[in-house]
């Protein structure tokens, strides 16, 4: 059984299993909520995206998938430029996770991806109340192809989150950085805020109008193991 998680209710995550998309198709997309309930697409690069809700693999056991497709690409990447997907998380939804004394919780995300790239691609928690973050790579072996991945990321001990309905951890998924973002070493599983040492060597997923990213199956729960998905 996984360390400290609970057997019911136990995913961060609203609508990880991509179902509910109630803004239909939502295009041209910078700064804005995808079409599937929750996630939003960020970038201040010239790179835009079409957010939609896709069929995804039954052998994943989901029938839905956030697809980001790329509809104006940046291939030429500025040093601070950046795009995640994002969701994110309120305070009032994480004080069981005892962040700021020194029983904070570890996370674990897991999550079915299916990128247009191989190579090291990164997803992050970022802590509006430590502002801080900590990172993990997972890397994607066969590109426009389902693969499952997992990552651990320890609790925070300096810091608490506000018991509100504030925005209070961010979660990321890397899908282009600049040399700012880069250029660094990553630290291990470290909460810091040394912006050169978030995502080196992480790939560009939008360096083409035929590229589509696509995520499904999220569960972010406690512990360092992942669990079967909760449909709930």
């Amino acid at each position: 059984v996984n360390k400290g998680s609970s057997l019911t209710a136990k995913n961060l995550i609203i609508n990880g299993n991509c179902s509910v998309a109630q803004r239909g198709d939502q295009t041209g997309l910078s700064n804005a909520y995808c079409g599937v309930d929750r996630y939003t697409f960020i970038t201040n690069s010239a790179a835009r995206v079409t957010g939609k809700q896709s069929g995804s693999n039954a052998e994943n056991g989901f029938a839905n998938a956030l697809n980001l497709d790329v509809t104006t690409a940046d291939s030429s990447v500025a040093s601070g430029d950046y795009a995640v997907l994002r969701q994110y998380i309120e305070g009032q939804n994480l004080q069981h996770l005892k962040y700021g004394t020194s029983s904070a919780k570890s996370l674990t995300l897991s999550f079915y991806v299916k990128s247009p790239k191989t190579g090291t691609h990164w997803t992050e928690i970022y802590s509006y109340g430590a502002e801080k973050l900590v990172s993990a790579s997972y890397t994607v072996n066969s590109a426009d192809t389902w693969e499952k991945k997992t990552v651990t990321f320890s609790g925070e001990t300096g810091n608490a989150l506000a018991d509100d309905n504030t925005a209070q951890l961010l979660v990321n998924w890397w899908l282009m950085a600049g040399t700012v973002y880069t250029s660094g070493t990553h630290g291990g599983d470290v909460w810091h805020l040394t912006h050169a040492n978030r995502v080196p060597g992480q790939v560009n997923v939008l360096d083409s109008t035929s590229n589509n990213f696509y995520v499904t199956g999220v569960q972010l729960e406690i512990g360092e193991k992942a669990t079967e998905f909760e449909h709930e």
